[in-house]
């Protein structure tokens, strides 16, 4: 018996252990024993044994008897950004206080690879999935209703099932009316000096772009075409953007826009290959939040998208059944420069 359990405890091998049944066992170690009246201390001894022996329960012979595998699925476009990294961070969070187990994935914005990857999850019987900010959501949807598993879009909508997303216009608003108002008044901003870079046709991009739009019509009277500079998001093609820019009008706009902290990554780049461009009078502000943009030695107000609110949003809303594809918007929130907030990082346990 002890070498088995070195192997791996099975729930027979603790109903031995314990004098316990198997579904006496099973209720425990399933959080279930309080409506089977089974005694306390009874659950505290096979919790016990069931520490001491290193049990894990098989998620796979679960999800058979139930229908139910506990895997709750998170789609991403990318991880490496900090906006989806929180988005990850908050998720699992979320979905362990729940008793379930969190599975994240990227696609790098490619909409077949989107679907295979789905199909993949379907293979594994997750019980539910978040799709954020996928290139074709409906795709995706076509993939989920087919196998009957619960979904919802965040992030980027779809047409198909309801979707919790940031409100993009309003929090493109208070950026671009909080560089317009940094700008020193000893010179006057024109129009052609502020540019937006960054960003795609899709719906969040567009977005943006329209609430930027509408501050500089409502401050400045004009919003000139050339101020918009769609990049993707790809820092190597803003770098890009931005040295064409530099080559034809021989400077950088003295106040920027930048679409997220992907393309803030293009300014960058560009930077350090013109270390001696003056950036004392440059303003910018970025549609996402990183604490190390924000101290930069030019001012960058940066949009905080609020990914605990999204989360536990989109949660309510798969608990509740909902399938009515209404969107659901959620405010984001104008961070000043040189600030650093608390996010889902700070509740890593260290060991000290």
């Amino acid at each position: 018996m002890k070498n088995q359990l070195r192997k791996k405890a099975t729930i027979y091998d603790l109903s031995v252990l314990s004098g316990s049944s198997p579904s006496t066992v099973s209720a425990v170690l399933n959080g279930t024993w309080q409506k089977r009246r089974i005694k306390q201390s009874t659950a505290e001894h096979i919790q016990g044994l069931a520490k001491e022996h290193q049990y894990t329960a098989n998620l796979q012979a679960r999800g058979l008897r139930s229908s139910r595998s506990g895997l709750v699925g998170l789609l991403l476009p990318v991880h490496d950004n900090r906006y989806f990294s929180s988005m990850a961070q908050t998720f699992e969070a979320y979905v362990r206080s729940r008793g379930q187990c969190p599975v994240v994935v990227s696609a790098r914005r490619d909409p077949e690879e989107e679907r295979q990857t789905v199909e993949t999850l379907i293979a594994y019987s997750i019980d539910e999935l978040i799709i954020a900010g996928a290139t074709d959501p409906d795709g995706i949807h076509t993939v989920c209703e087919a196998a009957g598993l619960k979904h919802i879009n965040i992030d980027l909508p779809g047409s198909k099932v309801p979707s919790v997303i940031s409100d993009n216009y309003e929090g493109a608003r208070m950026l671009t009316t909080a560089i317009i108002d940094r700008v020193s008044p000893d010179r006057p901003l024109r129009p052609d000096e502020l540019c937006l870079f960054g960003g795609r046709n899709d719906f969040a991009s567009r977005e943006r772009i329209r609430g930027f739009r509408s501050v500089k019509q409502e401050f400045m009277g004009k919003d000139p075409a050339q101020c918009i500079q769609p990049t993707g998001y790809s820092p190597t093609m803003t770098e890009k953007a931005f040295e064409a820019f530099y080559q034809r009008e021989g400077k950088l706009p003295r106040a920027l826009f930048i679409n997220s902290s992907i393309n803030f990554e293009g300014l960058l780049r560009f930077m350090a290959k013109h270390p001696d461009e003056p950036v004392s009078d440059i303003v910018v502000g970025c549609y996402d939040y990183d604490p190390f943009g924000s101290f930069m030695s030019f001012p960058v107000f940066m949009i905080r998208q609020d990914v605990e609110s999204m989360i536990a949003k989109a949660f309510s809303l798969l608990d509740e059944g909902l399938h009515t594809p209404q969107v659901y918007l959620v405010a984001p929130k104008l961070v000043p420069p040189r600030t650093a907030l608390v996010g889902p990082l700070d509740a890593i346990k260290d060991i000290e």
